[in-house]
């Protein structure tokens, strides 16, 4: 026999299923009448939880968004993700890394003992890589309106800081401020510790990328839009392309492969999107990519050793280019 406290938290985590449970369905489930089913949803009720109940043959109970934030009911493994989740917002620049510090020991707080070691025992640190610049923070607000434009598929118009685009000049004070950009916003994306909006630039109509911490939304929004796709359908993949300098989906403009004269052990750690194929004790084969051909030679001669290029012609050529720049500099130095 459970105790009313033990049955109300198996009750509430049924109904934070998201779908509609028959009142049968749930005295069966509980093992108890259908009487007490509904003095139970009474009692959930009385505590915050607004739980909607269609009479009926076919009626049942359903738990909806309630006006404030009821008490929360997680399993073992919700619990660890939230915290996992919690520490990972920390570091995501959307401005939110003390609430989520505060959030994460309110949380620790009420876990059991052995869920706070199963939660700690995943503790992390975000590392960038090797050239990305100092995490942004946004303003949650600034998220908030994008998020909604987003959703609500309008028109936004915001000013937009560029890095390095102030110039100087004796006029600039009577000089009148650029306009708004108008955007129809399409996804927002975090990259590198930096949120990105991607959407439709109505004034260069095409496709851009905005740093979500260089934007200053303007009020009101624009009309609504019919939603345009975008290339390759994906918006990470879209952006991830971008930074690489490629229109084609998440693939650099320049791909080339060769034998290393390296063991794929050695290799494998440096190799970064690229992919290697150990072809013996000391020789592996590596394909990869980058935005220009010189600069696919000059990344597969940081490797130090022994090349032999499988293909295509246009990087055995930059090869060439490569070797009379090295010889050049190499003359100027001494």
């Amino acid at each position: 026999m459970t105790t009313t406290t033990s049955r109300l938290l198996t009750l509430l985590s049924l109904l934070q299923a998201g779908r509609d449970w028959p009142g049968a369905v749930l005295a069966e489930r509980l093992e108890i009448s259908h009487r007490t089913v509904r003095r139970d949803v009474d009692r959930l009720r009385e505590m915050g939880y607004r739980i909607s109940a269609t009479m009926g043959p076919d009626g049942g109970y359903r738990l909806d968004a309630g006006s404030e934030l009821p008490p929360l009911l997680f399993d073992d493994d919700q619990v660890v993700a939230l915290s996992v989740a919690l520490q990972a917002a920390t570091v995501t620049g959307a401005g939110i890394e003390e609430a989520a510090l505060r959030a994460l020991a309110t949380v620790r707080q009420v876990m059991p003992s052995r869920l706070r070691h199963r939660s700690d025992a995943v503790e992390f640190s975000t590392v960038p890589r090797p050239g990305d610049g100092p995490t942004s923070t946004v303003a949650p607000e600034v998220l908030l309106a994008l998020s909604a434009a987003v959703r609500a598929r309008v028109v936004v118009r915001f000013d937009y800081e560029n890095a390095g685009s102030i110039v100087y000049r004796a006029d600039a004070a009577e000089a009148a401020p650029p306009p708004p950009r108008r955007v129809e916003p399409h996804h927002l994306v975090v990259s590198h510790g930096r949120w990105y909006l991607v959407g439709w630039d109505l004034d260069r109509d095409d496709w851009r990328i905005f740093r979500a911490d260089r934007v200053v939304p303007r009020t009101p929004n624009g009309p609504r839009f019919v939603p345009r796709e975008l290339p390759g359908g994906d918006a990470r993949d879209f952006v991830s392309a971008r930074f690489k300098g490629s229109d084609r989906p998440d693939a650099w403009p320049c791909t080339g492969t060769v034998v290393l004269h390296r063991s794929a052990g050695d290799v494998v750690p440096f190799a970064g999107d690229g992919s290697v194929e150990p072809l013996g004790p000391d020789r592996c084969r590596y394909t990869a990519g980058a935005w220009s051909w010189v600069a696919l030679a000059a990344s597969v001669a940081r490797f130090d050793c022994d090349v032999d290029v499988v293909g295509p012609p246009e990087l055995a050529a930059a090869f060439g280019v490569l070797a009379a720049r090295s010889r050049a500099a190499a003359t100027t130095g001494s």
